[in-house]
Protein backbone atom coordinates (compact mmCIF):
# COMPACT_ATOMS: atom_id res chain seq x y z
CA UNK A 1 0.00 0.00 0.00
CA UNK A 2 0.95 3.25 -0.89
CA UNK A 3 1.92 5.26 2.47
CA UNK A 4 0.98 8.57 0.78
CA UNK A 5 -2.88 6.61 0.22
CA UNK A 6 -3.24 6.03 3.90
CA UNK A 7 -6.23 7.44 5.37
CA UNK A 8 -5.86 6.75 8.95
CA UNK A 9 -5.87 9.00 12.11
CA UNK A 10 -1.78 9.12 11.66
CA UNK A 11 0.26 8.62 8.46
CA UNK A 12 4.37 8.64 9.49
CA UNK A 13 4.82 9.54 5.95
CA UNK A 14 2.66 11.89 4.80
CA UNK A 15 2.90 13.79 0.70
CA UNK A 16 5.12 16.58 0.77
CA UNK A 17 3.08 19.70 0.19
CA UNK A 18 3.40 20.76 -3.68
CA UNK A 19 4.91 24.16 -4.43
CA UNK A 20 2.98 27.10 -5.36
CA UNK A 21 4.13 28.24 -8.85
CA UNK A 22 4.69 32.02 -9.16
CA UNK A 23 1.53 34.32 -10.26
CA UNK A 24 1.58 35.04 -13.61
CA UNK A 25 1.10 38.69 -14.10
CA UNK A 26 -0.90 39.87 -17.40
CA UNK A 27 0.21 43.52 -17.17
CA UNK A 28 1.92 45.70 -19.52
CA UNK A 29 4.19 47.13 -17.80
CA UNK A 30 7.27 45.59 -20.00
CA UNK A 31 5.64 47.14 -22.85
CA UNK A 32 6.14 50.46 -21.72
CA UNK A 33 9.26 51.25 -23.74
CA UNK A 34 7.99 50.23 -26.99
CA UNK A 35 6.76 53.00 -29.09
CA UNK A 36 4.88 50.81 -32.05
CA UNK A 37 3.42 47.07 -31.75
CA UNK A 38 2.56 45.72 -35.25
CA UNK A 39 1.13 42.46 -35.70
CA UNK A 40 2.19 40.33 -38.70
CA UNK A 41 -0.75 38.29 -39.88
CA UNK A 42 -1.91 36.31 -42.40
CA UNK A 43 -5.58 33.84 -42.98
CA UNK A 44 -3.64 31.23 -44.54
CA UNK A 45 -0.60 29.26 -43.68
CA UNK A 46 2.13 28.53 -46.20
CA UNK A 47 2.33 32.04 -47.53
CA UNK A 48 5.57 33.08 -46.17
CA UNK A 49 4.49 35.44 -43.20
CA UNK A 50 6.78 34.13 -40.80
CA UNK A 51 9.96 34.31 -43.27
CA UNK A 52 8.29 37.99 -43.91
CA UNK A 53 8.52 38.62 -40.36
CA UNK A 54 12.11 37.61 -39.48
CA UNK A 55 12.93 39.37 -42.48
CA UNK A 56 11.43 42.40 -41.91
CA UNK A 57 12.83 43.03 -38.49
CA UNK A 58 16.00 42.51 -39.62
CA UNK A 59 15.55 45.55 -42.15
CA UNK A 60 14.43 47.66 -39.81
CA UNK A 61 17.56 46.84 -37.54
CA UNK A 62 19.70 47.61 -40.37
CA UNK A 63 18.11 50.77 -40.94
CA UNK A 64 19.05 51.67 -37.36
CA UNK A 65 15.74 50.94 -35.52
CA UNK A 66 15.72 49.13 -32.16
CA UNK A 67 13.40 46.23 -32.86
CA UNK A 68 12.37 42.98 -31.49
CA UNK A 69 10.02 40.41 -32.92
CA UNK A 70 8.04 37.99 -30.37
CA UNK A 71 6.75 34.43 -32.19
CA UNK A 72 3.04 34.04 -31.37
CA UNK A 73 2.78 30.96 -34.04
CA UNK A 74 2.57 28.43 -31.39
CA UNK A 75 1.60 25.40 -33.89
CA UNK A 76 4.54 26.38 -36.14
CA UNK A 77 7.18 28.23 -34.02
CA UNK A 78 9.88 29.18 -37.03
CA UNK A 79 12.01 31.69 -35.91
CA UNK A 80 14.46 29.60 -33.64
CA UNK A 81 15.56 27.95 -37.24
CA UNK A 82 15.11 30.92 -39.22
CA UNK A 83 17.43 32.98 -36.83
CA UNK A 84 20.03 30.31 -36.19
CA UNK A 85 18.89 30.72 -32.44
CA UNK A 86 18.09 27.05 -32.13
CA UNK A 87 18.86 25.43 -28.85
CA UNK A 88 18.89 28.61 -27.24
CA UNK A 89 17.25 29.07 -23.98
CA UNK A 90 16.13 32.56 -22.85
CA UNK A 91 17.32 33.64 -19.35
CA UNK A 92 14.75 34.16 -16.78
CA UNK A 93 14.98 36.96 -14.28
CA UNK A 94 12.82 36.84 -10.63
CA UNK A 95 11.63 40.06 -8.75
CA UNK A 96 9.18 40.51 -5.88
CA UNK A 97 6.36 42.25 -5.97
CA UNK A 98 7.90 45.55 -5.78
CA UNK A 99 10.78 45.08 -8.34
CA UNK A 100 13.47 44.05 -6.74
CA UNK A 101 15.69 40.96 -7.88
CA UNK A 102 14.97 37.98 -6.18
CA UNK A 103 18.11 36.32 -5.17
CA UNK A 104 19.27 33.45 -6.51
CA UNK A 105 20.01 31.59 -3.59
CA UNK A 106 16.30 31.82 -1.83
CA UNK A 107 13.47 29.47 -3.30
CA UNK A 108 10.88 31.60 -5.71
CA UNK A 109 7.98 32.88 -3.47
CA UNK A 110 4.15 32.68 -4.81
CA UNK A 111 4.43 37.02 -4.96
CA UNK A 112 7.78 36.62 -7.18
CA UNK A 113 7.32 37.65 -10.49
CA UNK A 114 9.62 35.85 -13.72
CA UNK A 115 10.28 38.11 -16.53
CA UNK A 116 11.86 36.32 -19.31
CA UNK A 117 14.77 38.28 -21.49
CA UNK A 118 15.19 37.89 -25.30
CA UNK A 119 17.63 36.24 -27.53
CA UNK A 120 19.83 39.05 -29.53
CA UNK A 121 20.87 38.24 -32.91
CA UNK A 122 21.24 40.38 -35.87
CA UNK A 123 20.45 43.66 -33.62
CA UNK A 124 17.03 42.20 -33.23
CA UNK A 125 15.55 40.85 -29.97
CA UNK A 126 13.77 37.81 -30.64
CA UNK A 127 11.41 35.45 -28.27
CA UNK A 128 9.92 32.76 -29.07
CA UNK A 129 7.11 29.70 -28.04
CA UNK A 130 10.01 27.20 -30.23
CA UNK A 131 12.80 28.06 -27.55
CA UNK A 132 10.72 26.27 -24.62
CA UNK A 133 10.06 23.15 -26.94
CA UNK A 134 12.05 20.41 -28.97
CA UNK A 135 12.08 21.29 -32.39
CA UNK A 136 9.88 18.23 -32.96
CA UNK A 137 8.01 18.30 -30.02
CA UNK A 138 4.19 19.16 -31.54
CA UNK A 139 2.36 21.62 -28.89
CA UNK A 140 -1.14 19.96 -28.50
CA UNK A 141 -2.78 22.63 -26.62
CA UNK A 142 -6.78 23.98 -26.40
CA UNK A 143 -7.30 27.40 -27.29
CA UNK A 144 -7.18 28.90 -23.67
CA UNK A 145 -3.71 27.06 -22.91
CA UNK A 146 -2.06 28.34 -26.32
CA UNK A 147 -3.56 31.98 -26.04
CA UNK A 148 -1.71 32.04 -22.21
CA UNK A 149 1.19 30.84 -23.34
CA UNK A 150 1.33 33.34 -25.97
CA UNK A 151 0.56 36.35 -23.75
CA UNK A 152 3.41 35.27 -21.40
CA UNK A 153 5.98 35.13 -24.59
CA UNK A 154 4.66 38.85 -25.32
CA UNK A 155 3.73 40.32 -21.88
CA UNK A 156 6.43 38.66 -19.73
CA UNK A 157 9.66 39.74 -21.68
CA UNK A 158 11.94 41.93 -21.13
CA UNK A 159 11.94 44.41 -24.14
CA UNK A 160 13.20 47.25 -23.07
CA UNK A 161 13.42 50.45 -25.57
CA UNK A 162 12.16 49.33 -28.75
CA UNK A 163 11.43 51.58 -31.44
CA UNK A 164 9.20 48.41 -33.36
CA UNK A 165 7.84 45.42 -31.99
CA UNK A 166 6.76 43.11 -34.53
CA UNK A 167 4.47 40.26 -33.18
CA UNK A 168 4.45 36.65 -35.98
CA UNK A 169 0.65 35.89 -35.26
CA UNK A 170 -0.64 32.36 -35.97
CA UNK A 171 -2.18 32.08 -39.38
CA UNK A 172 -5.75 31.98 -39.53
CA UNK A 173 -8.91 34.16 -37.34
CA UNK A 174 -9.82 32.29 -33.99
CA UNK A 175 -9.86 32.69 -30.51
CA UNK A 176 -6.17 33.06 -30.14
CA UNK A 177 -5.85 36.04 -32.25
CA UNK A 178 -9.25 37.18 -30.87
CA UNK A 179 -7.25 36.93 -27.28
CA UNK A 180 -4.18 38.63 -28.27
CA UNK A 181 -5.51 41.37 -30.22
CA UNK A 182 -7.54 42.22 -27.05
CA UNK A 183 -5.02 41.89 -24.24
CA UNK A 184 -2.27 43.73 -26.08
CA UNK A 185 -2.26 47.44 -27.21
CA UNK A 186 -1.41 46.66 -30.98
CA UNK A 187 -0.55 49.62 -32.74
CA UNK A 188 -1.77 48.28 -36.17
CA UNK A 189 -1.12 45.02 -38.46
CA UNK A 190 0.16 43.76 -41.97
CA UNK A 191 -1.26 41.06 -43.40
CA UNK A 192 0.90 38.98 -45.63
CA UNK A 193 -0.47 37.02 -48.56
CA UNK A 194 0.57 35.62 -51.98
CA UNK A 195 -1.22 36.86 -54.82
CA UNK A 196 -2.95 33.60 -55.49
CA UNK A 197 -7.15 33.72 -55.21
CA UNK A 198 -6.91 30.57 -52.56
CA UNK A 199 -5.02 32.57 -50.83
CA UNK A 200 -6.84 36.01 -51.01
CA UNK A 201 -9.78 34.30 -50.08
CA UNK A 202 -8.38 33.70 -46.42
CA UNK A 203 -6.39 36.60 -46.20
CA UNK A 204 -10.21 38.62 -46.85
CA UNK A 205 -11.35 37.00 -43.56
CA UNK A 206 -7.58 38.42 -41.49
CA UNK A 207 -9.01 41.80 -43.31
CA UNK A 208 -12.37 41.76 -41.61
CA UNK A 209 -11.10 40.46 -38.33
CA UNK A 210 -9.33 43.51 -37.56
CA UNK A 211 -11.57 45.66 -38.67
CA UNK A 212 -13.90 44.30 -36.81
CA UNK A 213 -15.84 46.52 -34.46
CA UNK A 214 -15.01 44.48 -31.55
CA UNK A 215 -11.26 44.59 -32.43
CA UNK A 216 -11.24 47.75 -34.73
CA UNK A 217 -7.37 47.66 -35.52
CA UNK A 218 -5.46 49.64 -38.14
CA UNK A 219 -4.26 47.89 -41.17
CA UNK A 220 -1.36 49.18 -42.64
CA UNK A 221 -1.23 47.26 -45.52
CA UNK A 222 -0.73 43.94 -47.63
CA UNK A 223 2.31 43.01 -48.22
CA UNK A 224 2.46 40.43 -51.27
CA UNK A 225 4.92 37.78 -51.24
CA UNK A 226 5.96 35.27 -53.50
CA UNK A 227 5.10 37.51 -56.60
CA UNK A 228 7.08 36.32 -59.25
CA UNK A 229 9.81 33.89 -59.63
CA UNK A 230 13.25 35.12 -60.85
CA UNK A 231 15.94 33.10 -61.55
CA UNK A 232 19.38 34.15 -59.89
CA UNK A 233 21.05 33.71 -63.31
CA UNK A 234 17.90 35.82 -65.24
CA UNK A 235 17.63 38.58 -62.50
CA UNK A 236 15.29 40.76 -65.21
CA UNK A 237 12.92 37.58 -65.71
CA UNK A 238 9.70 37.50 -63.84
CA UNK A 239 7.48 34.14 -64.22
CA UNK A 240 4.63 34.40 -61.86
CA UNK A 241 3.75 31.58 -60.91
CA UNK A 242 1.03 31.93 -57.75
CA UNK A 243 -0.84 34.81 -60.56
CA UNK A 244 -0.42 38.29 -60.99
CA UNK A 245 -1.52 41.55 -58.92
CA UNK A 246 -4.10 39.33 -56.84
CA UNK A 247 -2.96 41.61 -53.85
CA UNK A 248 -3.15 45.31 -55.52
CA UNK A 249 -6.96 44.18 -56.69
CA UNK A 250 -7.74 43.29 -52.69
CA UNK A 251 -6.04 46.62 -51.64
CA UNK A 252 -8.12 48.56 -54.01
CA UNK A 253 -11.51 46.56 -52.83
CA UNK A 254 -10.56 47.57 -49.27
CA UNK A 255 -9.17 50.83 -49.95
CA UNK A 256 -5.39 49.82 -47.92
CA UNK A 257 -2.05 50.37 -49.02
CA UNK A 258 0.09 47.59 -51.21
CA UNK A 259 3.39 47.96 -48.67
CA UNK A 260 5.08 45.73 -51.31
CA UNK A 261 5.82 42.79 -53.45
CA UNK A 262 8.49 40.17 -52.30
CA UNK A 263 9.74 38.19 -55.13
CA UNK A 264 10.19 34.40 -55.20
CA UNK A 265 14.18 33.72 -55.18
CA UNK A 266 16.40 30.47 -53.52
CA UNK A 267 18.37 32.68 -51.36
CA UNK A 268 15.40 33.60 -49.20
CA UNK A 269 14.89 30.12 -48.87
CA UNK A 270 18.05 28.96 -48.04
CA UNK A 271 18.72 31.68 -45.94
CA UNK A 272 15.94 30.61 -44.00
CA UNK A 273 17.20 27.14 -43.93
CA UNK A 274 20.26 28.34 -42.57
CA UNK A 275 19.79 30.67 -40.20
CA UNK A 276 21.13 33.36 -42.00
CA UNK A 277 17.92 35.49 -43.61
CA UNK A 278 18.30 37.04 -46.90
CA UNK A 279 17.44 40.68 -45.31
CA UNK A 280 20.96 40.30 -43.81
CA UNK A 281 22.71 41.29 -47.13
CA UNK A 282 21.28 43.90 -50.16
CA UNK A 283 18.95 42.46 -52.44
CA UNK A 284 15.62 42.11 -53.57
CA UNK A 285 14.28 40.93 -50.33
CA UNK A 286 15.83 43.57 -48.45
CA UNK A 287 14.98 46.60 -51.04
CA UNK A 288 11.23 45.21 -50.98
CA UNK A 289 11.33 45.80 -47.62
CA UNK A 290 12.71 49.03 -47.56
CA UNK A 291 9.97 50.31 -49.11
CA UNK A 292 7.90 48.98 -46.05
CA UNK A 293 9.87 50.40 -43.18
CA UNK A 294 8.91 53.87 -44.98
CA UNK A 295 5.17 53.02 -44.63
CA UNK A 296 5.09 52.05 -41.04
Amino acid sequence: MDPNEFRGPYNPNPPKPKKQAPVIHFDQELLQGVDKIIAVASGKGGVGKSTVAVNLAITMARLGYKVGLADADVYGPSVPKMTGTEGTMPRVEVYDAEGTPWPEDREIEPTCKEVFVPVVKYGVKWMSIGYFAAPEQALIWRGPMASTALKQIVLQTAWGKLDYLFIDMPPGTGDIHISLVNDIPLTGAIIVSTPQAVALADVEKGVNMFRNPQIDKHIFGILENMSWFTPEELPDNRYYIFGHDGCAEMCRKYNLPLLGQIPLVQGIREGGDEGTPAALHDGPIFDALKGVAKML
